[in-house]
């Protein structure tokens, strides 16, 4: 990555912080953000929240070629979604796929990833730090 254009894109977390706080924290993400946006300023982080299957590949095709890379956690679509694996497999830019909960260690349905076979890597089960582990990879890469 050329330490540029970050792309964060997440689904099913408006209650971040809220939802579940023994699975997922207590931290709310955009406060998170907020510290790795000055933590990392030689970085441009943007950001995106949908629940819409659409909405999310429509965003991975417009960045899916321009940025330099992708961090993607596409929650509950992460099981279910073969569009959105398709729209992964279809770009050129890094996606590295994170969950804030181990996914392994979680319902069986949870357990298996559509994306996993398209992205880089996969960071599960680190909370939100998950997210920083994938910005500092691509920095390297």
């Amino acid at each position: 990555m050329k330490n540029e254009n970050c792309n964060y894109q997440r689904c099913e977390f408006e209650s971040f912080g809220v939802r579940e706080p023994g699975i997922y924290g207590t931290k709310d993400f955009s406060s998170f953000l907020e510290s790795m946006k000055h933590e990392y300023r030689n970085i441009e982080i943007d950001y995106y929240q949908s629940n819409v299957e659409g909405e999310i590949i429509n965003l991975l095709q417009s960045n899916g070629f321009n940025s330099d890379g992708i961090i993607l956690n596409a929650g509950g679509y992460t099981h279910t979604s073969i569009a959105i694996a398709d729209a992964v497999a279809a770009i050129k830019t890094t996606v590295i796929e994170v969950h804030i909960s181990n996914i392994n260690a979680r319902e069986e349905e949870r357990k298996t990833s559509l994306l996993s076979k398209y992205c880089k890597g996969s960071i599960s089960g680190l909370g939100l730090g998950g997210y920083e582990l994938a910005l500092i990879w691509l920095t390297m890469v």
